[in-house]
């Protein structure tokens, strides 16, 4: 192939993926499972910590118009299942990807941190505690230790 990288490249039975569809397919994969660890973490806590009576947790609107009856509790359960998604997503990208892993881990934690920002701006009212604890510890420190604990 003239010394130009492929895709793949074949030597016998081997198949080596080029590095760059090899990290690509580390994030998506970061981000396929460490949004499914997060999806688990939020329906077990709606279990464990429901929400306040007359919540629709499927209807923004009824979120909003609630959000200050959620106790400490309610509320760190979602910040939890953001970090761990977080975490285990950048874990996943890392340990997947070419090299230390961790530029896959951090666009994982970057992707989550845009969901985190819209979620907060649907939910104008929650605490600022909640809001700032979510967005400045949830998702790049999380991912960022994912990609460290992935390669030690």
């Amino acid at each position: 192939m003239n010394g130009s990288p492929s895709l793949f490249s074949f030597t016998g039975q081997n198949t080596t993926m080029h590095p760059i569809v090899r990290n690509i397919l580390a994030v998506l994969a970061g981000l396929l499972v460490g949004g499914l660890v997060n999806m688990a973490l939020i329906v077990l806590s709606g279990s464990l910590f429901p929400p306040p009576p007359g919540v629709d947790v499927n209807d923004i609107a009824s979120i909003n118009a609630h959000i200050g009856e959620y106790s400490v509790a309610q509320l760190l359960a979602p910040f939890f299942a953001h970090a761990l998604g977080a975490l285990v997503g950048g874990f996943v990208a890392a340990k997947l990807a070419v090299g230390s892993g961790m530029p896959q881990a951090l666009i994982v934690g970057a992707f989550n941190l845009v969901g985190g920002i819209m979620a907060v701006s649907m939910i104008p009212d929650a605490p600022m505690w909640f809001n700032v604890l979510d967005l400045v510890v949830a998702y790049m420190p999380m991912a960022w230790l994912g990609a460290r604990l992935a390669h030690r």
